[in-house]
Order: structure tokens, then C-alpha cells, then sequence
């Protein structure tokens, strides 16, 4: 009995093992497949890392207000081309609404930015 009991655990074990590493597996493959196809769907300028590439680039002054200012200002700028392409391209009415909020609200923002920064000009070092 004990010996039954001691294989029907280990091939259970195994068993849960196995169904584990296969779910992780498909998974990973499903978020690498969609990842992939986001990108190739929405365009380069849609793309997460394409902004945080910008960002990287940016040179940081120290000043954490300004670059602060500099990198929102560049964010908003970002979702502004985002949800113009919604507009040009997207077919849903809600999605479209929402997108048109979004460029109203950023723009807005870019604004408050610009006139902190003209306020606020980084001396040269």
C-alpha cells in the first residue's frame, strides 16, 4: 500500500511539474508572440521602447525640475502622436473619444510645460 501511495505521488508530482512548466511555456510564448505583433500592428511610433529610447537620449541637466518638465513634456508629446494615429486610423467610436480626450488633456499639459520652462531656463554649465 505504501509503496502505491509513495508512486502515485511521485507521478502526481511529476505530473503538476510537467502541466507547470508546459502553462509557462505557453505563456511566455503567447506574451513574446503578442509583444511581437503589437509592434508590427501599431508602428514604430506606437512603440513603448521607441519612447523610452527617446528619454534615454535626452540629456539629463541635474535639475530636477526641469528635467522633469522636459521629460513629461516629451511623454505628452508621445501620447499626443498615439492618439492622433487613433484618430486617423482606429474605426471604434469609443476608442476614438477616448483619444480625442487624450489630445485635448496632453496638449494642455504641453502647454503648462513649455510656459514652466520659459519661466525656468536652465543656465548652461
Amino acid at each position: 500500500m505504501y509503496l502505491q501511495l509513495k508512486k502515485i505521488v511521485r507521478s502526481t508530482s511529476s505530473a503538476v511539474l510537467f502541466s507547470g512548466l508546459l502553462v509557462t511555456a505557453a505563456s511566455t510564448s503567447l506574451m513574446a508572440h503578442a509583444d511581437a505583433t503589437l509592434s508590427m500592428a501599431s508602428g514604430k511610433d506606437m512603440s513603448m521602447d521607441h519612447m523610452d529610447m527617446d528619454h534615454k537620449q535626452m540629456k539629463m541637466t541635474g535639475n530636477q525640475d526641469y528635467d522633469f518638465a522636459m521629460m513629461m513634456k516629451m511623454h505628452h508629446e508621445k501620447g499626443v502622436k498615439m492618439a492622433q494615429k487613433e484618430l486617423d486610423k482606429g474605426k471604434n467610436p469609443e476608442m476614438r473619444a477616448a483619444a480625442q480626450k487624450i489630445i485635448d488633456a496632453q496638449k494642455k499639459e504641453i502647454a503648462d510645460f513649455d510656459k514652466w520652462l520659459a519661466e525656468h531656463p536652465q543656465k548652461a554649465k
